[in-house]
């Protein structure tokens, strides 16, 4: 294949995309004006924002093309910005329907893990060799309302807000498992508006094409468990000597209460944290267990 054939694959993809993206963003500032009139989610004045930078996203490009186009050096720096935006979306995309399909190679906190020299211990492994009781334990640690909500918990995020306002050096989050995903597949660590922006962009993307068992099971493959320990099958044979499948409730139980803090909150020693909270995930699970709902995404 010459070098002419792929200029003019790269330009019919830049059309498709383009119209793709237009599609994807209508779609999405929808969502978030339909969603999300609730303040201080996930940052402050989240949907006020979002609809800000639009605007001025929009306005920019009308400026530059009645005016700025025409002047050389402007158009030559549009131009690299153009290529560089096709580059950065078009691949995302793809990266995102690849992600129906296979786990993620390895992601940004996976690559700090090893820098760091924390090593990186993982096996990712598919949904049926994880076993129902290291599913059900999560999303009753997580996420309970992870079967019906659309990646975005508003009772969870009511309930931190109020927390957060009276305990302002204890701020509690409420992402869900969802956001957990986005965020770890495709971003990295840390808080403020961009990155906090990016991960509702991702999970409002894998909500609306990978499926609820699909999510679950990159989360249960990526999700951190330790120090440098990655996914619970990497967790059950380091602290227990056996695969995901044939964890007992317990140590289900024991592992989903480290994933807020793993360095911190060890299943091996036992933490004050994961001892405390063990006994409320397993009232969780028996409570959880009987729902139809989770049922179908457990089994």
């Amino acid at each position: 294949m010459n070098k002419e054939t792929l200029k003019k694959i790269w330009k019919i993809m830049k059309k498709i995309f383009f119209w793709v993206f237009l599609l994807h963003l209508g779609w999405f500032l929808y969502f978030i004006i339909r969603k999300f009139p609730v303040e201080h989610f996930p940052v402050q004045h989240l949907q006020t924002k979002v609809l800000i930078v639009s605007g001025v996203l929009i306005l920019a490009a009308l400026i530059y093309w009645i005016w700025l186009r025409k002047i050389s050096l402007v158009n030559r720096i549009a131009g690299i910005l153009k290529e560089v935006f096709y580059i950065v979306y078009i691949s995302s995309t793809l990266y995102v329907l690849l992600g129906i399909l296979f786990n993620p190679l390895i992601t940004i906190t996976q690559v700090v893990s090893l820098v760091k020299g924390n090593g990186l211990q993982r096996d990712y492994i598919s949904y049926q060799e994880m076993g129902p009781n290291i599913k059900l334990a999560v999303i009753a640690s997580e996420d309970q309302l992870f079967p019906d909500h659309d990646g975005f918990d508003l009772k969870a995020i009511k309930l931190a807000m109020k927390y957060n306002k009276r305990h302002p050096n204890k701020i509690r989050g409420a992402s869900t498992i969802s956001q957990q995903v986005a965020k770890n597949v495709f971003l990295f660590q840390g808080g403020g508006f961009f990155r906090k922006g990016l991960e509702v962009f991702f999970t409002f993307t894998i909500e609306g094409v990978w499926t609820k068992r699909t999510i679950l099971e990159r989360y249960l493959n990526i999700a951190e468990t330790g120090r440098g320990v990655f996914g619970v099958q990497a967790a059950a044979r380091k602290y227990f000597n056996k695969d995901a499948k044939d964890l007992t409730r317990g140590e289900a139980a024991q592992i989903a209460a480290c994933l807020p803090n793993p360095k911190k909150y060890t299943v091996k020693p036992l933490s004050a944290y994961v001892a405390g909270r063990y006994d409320d995930i397993m009232r969780q699970m028996n409570n959880l267990e009987g729902d139809p709902d989770v049922q179908e995404i457990i089994r």
